[in-house]
């Protein structure tokens, strides 16, 4: 009997997963859509569809267009049953976004970082202050917040409590999670910020509907995620997808990581205006941050400055060669670019598509296509937040 009763638990809570992803991820819908999509029987959806209204996690949206039958009624994930943190953080500033159920952006707060020196101690203090920072201004409650999901550069192996490993910032073996976890009772989330920007992107984004996909994250530094068979690929230690320290020049330029000639040493936005700067005869290159150094490298570009041609030029060549890589060894249906410097330099794209072509086998290169990410900017933020989602989607909509 108590088998029975846990088959029969486990059973409905499969399909309330089942339901509550479709209409997370393609709602609204109708019932009768939820039966054609995840293959329930109309009683089972139906049953479950009550229950989920009942508990406030699901609401109906309004009657569909009927073609003259009985009006069928749509059905939505209700935006108040719970909200949501996502964190990036970068290597010049920490940015914490919070979410309705429905993934509404509802506030933001952003603290910067001194990229010669990102202290962990100081980077959990923003997280939990800009926690308390977006709920205060959104006039939401603690209580009321499902999760907080975080994306950092770097490494993070996954146990009782995540740990962040990022050469490129000193971090070895940094016990991020209980840093953070020392200021709130909130449920943390953390993960490789390029892996939550390809989450963001497949879920709603640039990958929809792709099965296998490379999302590739151009800032600072350079990052991927790689995504095949629809779930995201992790490796032996979740460290699959660190693209930006694979070799692109044999003995090239020393990059952050102590390595020489990775592909970050020559397309991270870093390595782009060292570049620059290098090509200018060493004088300094304007701007008070990267993001506006590398618009002044953009601006001197339209200006006629073949100078800053050149350095775009190649750039754009170093980038093509890097998805060429990913072409040739991921065979993926598409490769998208995202991250603020990948943003930044979209003109290029052309420029990258024509690289990538000359240097990846033309059979997996003519299946791909390469695109700039659709969520702008915010997208490791917005990935994040979906981090407790996933959890909660896992779990049948129940909370730990």
């Amino acid at each position: 009997m108590e088998l029975a009763r846990a088959t029969n638990r486990s059973v409905r809570l499969r399909n309330r997963g089942a339901l509550l992803t479709r209409l997370f991820l393609n709602g609204p819908l109708t019932r009768q859509d939820l039966v054609r999509s995840t293959g329930l029987s109309q009683p089972s959806v139906s049953n479950v569809v009550s229950d989920l209204i009942e508990e406030g996690l699901v609401a109906e949206a309004g009657a569909a267009e009927s073609d003259g039958g009985r009006p069928s009624m749509m059905l939505r994930i209700a935006p108040r049953f719970a909200f949501l943190v996502g964190v990036d953080v970068g290597e010049t500033r920490v940015r914490v976004e919070l979410f309705d159920f429905a993934m509404t952006l509802l506030s933001s707060a952003e603290y910067p970082l001194d990229p010669a020196r990102t202290e962990p101690a100081e980077v959990a203090g923003h997280v939990l202050a800009g926690i308390d920072a977006v709920a205060g201004a959104a006039g939401v409650r603690p209580a009321d917040v499902l999760g907080v999901g975080i994306g950092v550069s770097g490494v993070v192996s996954q146990g009782e409590h995540a740990v962040v490993h990022a050469q490129a910032l000193g971090w070895d073996r940094v016990p991020l999670e209980q840093l953070i976890a020392a200021g709130t009772d909130l449920p943390l989330h953390i993960d490789n910020g390029a892996k939550t920007l390809g989450q963001a992107e497949m879920w709603f984004g640039a990958g929809k509907g792709a099965r296998h996909a490379v999302f590739a994250l151009v800032g600072s530094g350079v990052g991927a995620a790689v995504v095949a068979g629809g779930a995201t690929y992790r490796g032996a230690s979740s460290s699959a997808g660190e693209w930006g320290h694979t070799t692109l020049v044999y003995g090239g330029r020393l990059c952050r990581c102590g390595a020489r000639g990775c592909l970050e040493a020559y397309v991270g936005a870093e390595a782009i205006i060292d570049r620059y700067r290098e090509a200018r005869g060493g004088r300094p290159v304007p701007g008070e941050d990267e993001e506006s150094q590398l618009n002044a490298l953009i601006v001197d570009a339209a200006a006629g400055s073949a100078t800053a041609r050149r350095v775009l030029d190649e750039t754009a060549a170093f980038l093509g060669a890097g998805v060429a890589n990913l072409i040739n060894l991921f065979n993926p249906e598409r490769v998208v670019l995202g991250g603020w410097a990948a943003m930044a330099l979209g003109d290029l794209l052309p420029a990258v598509r024509e690289a990538a072509g000359r240097q990846a086998l033309r059979e997996p290169y003519e299946q791909a296509s390469i695109e700039l990410c659709r969520l702008g900017v915010d997208a490791v933020a917005l990935g994040a937040a979906t981090l407790p989602v996933a959890r909660f989607l896992a779990d049948g909509g129940v909370r730990r």
